[in-house]
């Protein structure tokens, strides 16, 4: 799918002054904000933007300053694994 947005003139030039490709940035803050939203899963985001491995996707999003839900039991687990390794 496509997708086409209605941006006057001057400020497409404007935007893509820098050399950067608009496109792209537009395509990633989409995809950004539907992440955020709860609308895409990390491998979908993932897919959406081309990122065909994960520390890709992941300095994307630390880029950016998302990083990943951790939850207690998600810690929890970690310490245990640590123990059970020796740490």
């Amino acid at each position: 799918m496509h997708l086409t947005l209605p941006i006057p003139d001057d400020i497409g030039q404007r935007l893509s002054a820098g050399g950067e490709d608009l496109s792209r940035r537009a395509l990633e803050a989409f995809a950004l904000e539907e992440y955020r939203a709860g609308r895409l899963t990390l491998p979908e985001l993932g897919r959406l933007l081309g990122f065909e491995a994960r520390p890709a996707l992941d300095g994307f999003l630390k880029a950016r300053g998302v990083y990943e839900e951790c939850t207690l039991e998600d810690i929890e687990k970690d310490i245990q694994d640590l123990r059970r390794l020796g740490f």
